[in-house]
């Protein structure tokens, strides 16, 4: 099955049907196993058990930027390619990539309070995050304001990709300025800095998270797709209606004029 077929919706949905289970059971099973190793994991001779953290924020930080970027493809499909799924994936993976985000920024609040003295500071990483947030919400409003799905997704895409110039800032911001935020340091130049004790379950967690977000996505996607298959017979249904109420006052306005003429 190529790409072009999966612009059938008819055909997405099949597809759906059949790997979302083996999804679902992929990622609880990886799940389980990284929170296995990370709670097998040892406790860092600086931070304490306080950097199991990472476990969970660093994967959530890694998807709040990936699924921005998802997004961006997806909004070029829609303005370029004129993908007939390329508005609901971008729809779709909105509020996903906020509640990624939004986790990045509650477990990086917790795990800074014993490092940093305090739970929120606002250096260039921490804002620039918080930003991502609000624009994933917006995006989210963006789509409930709009009526017609063709204006929603054409004004979604635009913002999406204006907003994917906070990315590198995103990235790069711990070079830029001085921030309380540390470095990278599992994909950089030289090779990972952590420990293959932290190294391995870290990139488990990636990985089950990763898979989460794509039968997340995929779920929400079939969601999206059944919602407009609905909303359409509802239109069509109230379309009847009202052209059968039209042709009955037609109908009781020319037996109205039949009889005046009678009674004339």
């Amino acid at each position: 099955m190529t790409l072009i077929d999966l612009a059938n919706p008819t055909r997405f949905l099949a597809l759906t049907a059949r790997v979302l289970p083996w999804l679902a059971a992929a990622t609880v099973l990886l799940l389980a196993i990284g929170l296995y190793q990370a709670a097998l994991a040892p406790d860092d001779y600086q931070q304490g058990a306080t950097v199991k953290i990472m476990f969970i924020h660093v994967p959530n930080a890694w998807l709040s930027m990936f699924v921005w970027g998802v997004m961006s493809i997806a909004s070029l499909g829609t303005l370029v390619w004129r993908h007939p799924l390329a508005d609901v994936a971008a729809k779709a993976a909105a509020p996903i990539g906020a509640a990624f985000t939004f986790l990045a920024l509650l477990t990086g609040s917790l795990w800074g309070r014993p490092m940093w003295g305090t739970y929120w500071e606002w250096d260039a990483r921490l804002t620039s995050v918080l930003i991502l947030f609000l624009m994933y919400l917006g995006l989210m409003a963006l789509w409930r304001a709009v009526d017609d799905p063709s204006r929603a997704a054409r004004a979604a895409a635009v913002l999406t990709l204006v907003g994917a110039l906070n990315l590198p800032i995103i990235k790069f911001s711990v070079d830029w300025w001085n921030t309380l935020h540390q470095p990278a340091s599992v994909m950089r130049m030289g090779g990972s800095a952590l420990d293959k004790s932290f190294l391995i379950p870290l990139l488990v967690m990636a990985v089950a998270f990763t898979l989460l977000f794509v039968t997340l996505h995929l779920a929400a996607m079939r969601n999206e797709i059944l919602r407009r298959r609905i909303r359409s017979l509802q239109m069509m249904q109230a379309s009847r209606v009202a052209f059968s109420n039209e042709m009955g006052a037609g109908s009781r306005g020319q037996n109205a004029s039949k009889e005046i003429g009678a009674a004339g």
